[in-house]
């Protein structure tokens, strides 16, 4: 009997034990169900909008969209530089497995040159961005488009895009006018808003391109877009547009332009005009140039090497070009020493070809004419016949402090300002420069080779023309411009007004008068004037002047032979004119290195330049 009571009270409590097990585990249940009821709850409505961002990130991406670039236009409305739409390959190296062997595969399939393979390698080592499109062939060939179109299922991750890229269409004619656009470097990436240029691969180099950059560039717009999960996308689901940019509308004439190049083509100078009324560039010549197409996407080895010859083509001549300006400055200087009393308009010289300084016969100073001009050239025959002689004696009455002074303010020896950057001051010597930079004294020999544009006085092209323009338009300067408006769709942008520059002061406006007909006696005198033979059949007056520079020193008893001399030596040709003579519409400068007497050489290429804007019928009307 005791043993069954102990049996049956050991079952009642393990079937007690059993039931708040059971409870316990129930109550468990029903608290885990609880809790994740709860974290639901919090996913679905708490944290609803952390994840749906979270998620949406992942499948959805702001992409850039680059402004289109603004174009330019010349004086009529000619189109100088524009937009074309090329096809680019484009990698995202993050979509790829294997980038190296994608690579390899792509330069087999499409015949990718060498050059594009470092540039894509280049941006790649350099990118930041993990999704960012990187191009590995900016210009794809109709053919390439086709061939990869076949396979583009072997390729994830690449695509063919179509994008717009800088074109101009007159090639190596304004090349030095426009400069030209080129790749984003590092050092230009380092200094620009690179969120507005997320999307832009290009920038202004040199020129127009790159002065006018902050208004040509625009602003950057973007899409909202959803991709699938190797980033391609599949639809657009909001955009903000780009902001094209601005327009440039230039003073520059292209026919002008034109002729001007096809006159200077094959040899080595510079044709500068300007509007002596405003100071607006008309023609920017350099020759030889370049075809700036080819920096747009990226120039080749072999171009590039092609373009490091003797002759320079990259270098501007206009702005950079350093010439001593030889007897284009003579006008300048009868000028002021009409004007300073130095001479009156009846001082006269008896001139045997030979100059020296007072009390100094050592050292003889030769006109270009070795028997000299003979008797009485006062300084209207001085200018007509160029004679040498008479300006070595002016310049040394003068003396190089007033000279110095009088020719800065027609621009020698400073900046112009131009827009377009990259200009050269030249040089207008002085006893202050050559102390300084020379270390010794100036002597009067110097002040004499100073007389006729010679020794160290230097200045570009545009310098030339600038001051030939003051002489037209009476001594009254502007500052020069390339650009005559910005325009923003059809909004015109304010830029700085045509502005005057400090006036050159005329003390007795006849003098100024007398050189001008003395110019005008360089062109049309039948007899003696330099110019004649360019422009005696002209059916429009001008005012000219001639120049040619010798290059290296000859003793006292020899001639030059340009013949027996070699061609890097021989003589630079150079001209300055205006017309029509009594209201001047333009004023040209030409520089033609090596090529001989500025009447023969220069004059000429002048003479078409002055033909094409005043005559032909588009130019004239431009020149209104």
């Amino acid at each position: 009997m005791i043993n069954r009571r102990v049996t049956l009270k050991n079952q009642f409590k393990e079937l007690s034990l059993y039931q708040n097990r059971m409870f316990i585990s129930f109550l468990l249940v029903i608290g885990m169900v609880l809790l994740l009821i709860g974290w639901v709850a919090d996913l679905q409505v708490s944290q609803y909008e952390k994840y749906r961002t979270e998620s949406d990130n992942n499948r959805i991406r702001i992409l850039p969209v680059a402004p289109p670039r603004g174009l330019i236009y010349d004086r009529n409305g000619i189109i100088l530089a524009e937009n074309r739409s090329v096809y680019s390959l484009e990698l995202i190296p993050e979509q790829i497995d294997d980038l190296e062997q994608t690579v390899k595969k792509l330069e087999q399939l499409l015949n990718l040159e060498e050059d594009d393979l470092a540039r894509f390698w280049r941006e790649y080592r350099r990118t930041r961005e993990r999704f960012k499109k990187i191009p590995l062939e900016t210009k794809m060939s109709e053919q390439q488009v086709a061939r990869f179109a076949v396979d583009r299922h072997r390729f994830p991750g690449v695509s063919v895009e179509a994008r717009l890229v800088r074109y101009y269409p007159y090639d190596d004619v304004l090349s030095h006018a426009l400069g030209f656009v080129g790749r984003i470097n590092d050092v230009e990436l380092r200094s620009i808003d690179q969120q507005n240029y997320k999307a832009t691969r290009h920038i202004g180099k040199v020129g127009l391109e790159k002065y006018y950059e902050p208004l040509l560039h625009g602003t950057i717009g973007s899409q909202r877009v959803e991709t699938d999960v190797q980033g391609r996308v599949l639809r657009v689901l909001s955009q903000q547009a780009p902001q094209s940019g601005s327009d440039l509308h230039l003073a520059l004439d292209l026919p002008l332009q034109m002729t001007a190049y096809e006159a200077l083509k094959g040899q080595r100078g510079s044709v500068v005009a300007i509007d002596p009324k405003t100071g607006g560039v008309l023609a920017l010549v350099s020759t030889p140039g370049y075809n700036p197409n080819l920096f747009v996407t990226g120039i080749s080895t072999k171009d590039y090497q092609a373009l490091l010859n003797e002759d320079r083509p990259l270098f501007n001549r206009a702005l950079r070009g350093q010439y001593s300006p030889g007897s284009t400055i003579k006008p300048h200087l009868a000028w002021l020493g009409l004007e300073s009393k130095t001479i009156s308009p009846d001082y006269e010289i008896n001139d045997t070809g030979v100059y020296t300084l007072p009390n100094d016969d050592e050292r003889p100073f030769r006109d270009w004419k070795k028997r000299g001009h003979g008797q009485h050239v006062n300084f209207r025959d001085a200018i007509i016949q160029s004679c040498d002689t008479f300006f070595y004696g002016l310049a040394y009455k003068l003396g190089i402090d007033k000279i110095s002074s009088a020719m800065e303010k027609f621009g020698f020896g400073d900046y112009t300002g131009i827009d377009i950057g990259e200009e050269v001051p030249g040089l207008m010597p002085s006893r202050s420069w050559k102390k300084g930079a020379r270390g010794v004294h100036w002597f009067p020999g110097d002040t004499v080779n100073t007389g006729i544009g010679q020794g160290y006085w230097l200045a570009t092209p545009l310098q030339i023309a600038n001051a030939t323009a003051a002489i037209a338009s009476n001594g009254i300067r502007y500052q020069l411009r390339m650009v005559n408006s910005v325009r923003q769709k059809d909004r015109q942008i304010a830029i700085d007004p045509i502005m005057a520059l400090p006036q050159i002061e005329l003390g007795d406006g006849k003098n100024m008068r007398r050189v001008q007909e003395a110019m005008k006696a360089v062109n049309h005198n039948p007899v003696v004037g330099t110019a004649r033979s360019a422009f005696m059949d002209a059916p429009y007056k001008s005012a000219g002047k001639t120049g040619t520079v010798q290059l290296f020193g000859l003793d006292v008893d020899e001639e030059y032979e340009e013949e027996t001399t070699a061609e890097r030596l021989r003589d630079n040709a150079l001209y300055i004119g205006y017309a029509p003579f009594d209201d001047p519409a333009i004023a040209v400068a030409v520089v033609v290195e090596n090529a001989g007497g500025g009447g023969s050489n220069a004059a000429p290429i002048a003479r078409k330049i002055m033909d094409q804007y005043l005559l032909n019928a588009n130019a004239g009307n431009s020149a209104q």
